[in-house]
C-alpha cells in the first residue's frame, strides 16, 4: 500500500509572512531533519527564500505560476522526480483553496493548515475581499496575525476568525517576534441550560454549527426556533426537513442546513414554508444522516414570516 504524503499548507496574502516562517521552518533541526521535501511557491512577493540556510539540503523549490498547473499528473510528477516524503505549499492568496484540494494527487494528505496575516492590512483585504478570506480561514488550524502593535484592539481580529471557523488557535505576534495566543471565550447567543432553548433569528448559524460539534449536549433539550419545512423524497408522511441556508463567506459557498423533523398528531408543513417551532431533540440513527443524528420531534409548529435575513450568517 502506498504511503500518504503529508501536505503542510501556509495560506494568506502577499507579505503576509509565510515566506519567512517557512524559511524559519527549514532552517529547525526539529522540522528538517534530512526529509526530502517539495516546496511548492504559487506566490513570489519581496522575501526570497535562501535555501543556503536550511539545516539540511534537501528542500527542492518548484514555483507554480498559475492555478491550472495544479493538476494530480503535474504535482505527482514534480514529487516523484526529487523522491520527497512531504510537500510544503506557500499558497497564492488569491487563488480559491479548491483549486488545490480538488487537485491533490491520491495519497496526499494535508497535516497541518496556516493562515498568516499581516495585522495592519486583513482587516482591509477582509472588508474588500471577504469570499478570499473566508475561502482560507475556514479550513485552517492556526491564525497568525503578524506585526501586531501593542495596544491594539484584539477583538476584530478574534471575531474576523471566528466569523469562519470556530476551532483555529490564534497567535498575535508582535513586531519584535514575541508571540501571545489569544484567549477570548466566545459565549453563545443562546442558553444551552435553559428548559426551552430559544434560537434568534440571527443564531442559527451558531447553533447549528455548535450541535454538529457538540451534539451529545443537546440530545434531550427543547429548542425553539425558526426555518424553513421542505420536502425529501423517500421521507415518511410524518416527516420533513427543517432548516435555512447557511453562508459561510460568500454566495458561492451557501449551503441548505437541514435536519429531520417529525410531526405527531399535527399535520405536515407545506413545502418551503416558513415555520416556527418548538422540537425535543432525540439522536438516533436515520437514513438522511446515513449515521446518528439529531431529530427534530415537534411539539409545537406554526406557519411564520420569513426572518429579516432569510440566508443565515455567521456575523
Amino acid at each position: 500500500m502506498a504511503q500518504e504524503i503529508p501536505v503542510y499548507l501556509f495560506t494568506g496574502f502577499l507579505d503576509s509572512g509565510k515566506t519567512k516562517f517557512i524559511q524559519e521552518t527549514f532552517e529547525d533541526e526539529r522540522f528538517n531533519s534530512g526529509e526530502n521535501t517539495l516546496l511548492l511557491v504559487c506566490e513570489e512577493g519581496e522575501e526570497e527564500y535562501d535555501p543556503s540556510l536550511f539545516v539540511h539540503n534537501c528542500v527542492y523549490i518548484q514555483v507554480i505560476h498559475a492555478p491550472e498547473e495544479l493538476t494530480p499528473q503535474y504535482l505527482e510528477k514534480l514529487r516523484k522526480e526529487h523522491k520527497c516524503q512531504r510537500v510544503v505549499v506557500e499558497y497564492n492568496g488569491m487563488w480559491l483553496l479548491n483549486d488545490f484540494y480538488n487537485n491533490m494527487p491520491p495519497k496526499w494528505v494535508v497535516a497541518q493548515e496556516f493562515f498568516f496575516a499581516d495585522a495592519n492590512t486583513i482587516l482591509t483585504y477582509n472588508a474588500n475581499m471577504r469570499n478570499l478570506v473566508g475561502d482560507k480561514l475556514a479550513s485552517c488550524e492556526l491564525v497568525v496575525f503578524n506585526r501586531f502593535k501593542e495596544g491594539t484592539d484584539e477583538m476584530p481580529y478574534h471575531q474576523l476568525v471566528r466569523n469562519f471557523t470556530p476551532r483555529a488557535d490564534i497567535a498575535y505576534e508582535a513586531p519584535d517576534g514575541s508571540v501571545r495566543y489569544d484567549d477570548i471565550v466566545d459565549p453563545l447567543p443562546f442558553d444551552v441550560d435553559a428548559p426551552v432553548i430559544e434560537i434568534g433569528e440571527r443564531a442559527f448559524a451558531q447553533w447549528y454549527r455548535d450541535l454538529s460539534e457538540r451534539m451529545e449536549i443537546y440530545g434531550g433539550k427543547t429548542v425553539s426556533l425558526k426555518g424553513l419545512a421542505v420536502d425529501k423524497r423517500g421521507l415518511k408522511n410524518t416527516e420533513f426537513i427543517f432548516g435555512r441556508n447557511i453562508m459561510t463567506c460568500c454566495v458561492d459557498d451557501m449551503q441548505f442546513a437541514g435536519l429531520v423533523g417529525v410531526v405527531s398528531g399535527k399535520p405536515r408543513p407545506k413545502n418551503k414554508s416558513w415555520v416556527q417551532i418548538t422540537a425535543d431533540i432525540s439522536l438516533m440513527y436515520h437514513d438522511v444522516y446515513g449515521r446518528m443524528g439529531p431529530i427534530l420531534k415537534i411539539r409545537e409548529i406554526a406557519p411564520c414570516e420569513a426572518p429579516e435575513q432569510e440566508v443565515a450568517t455567521f456575523y
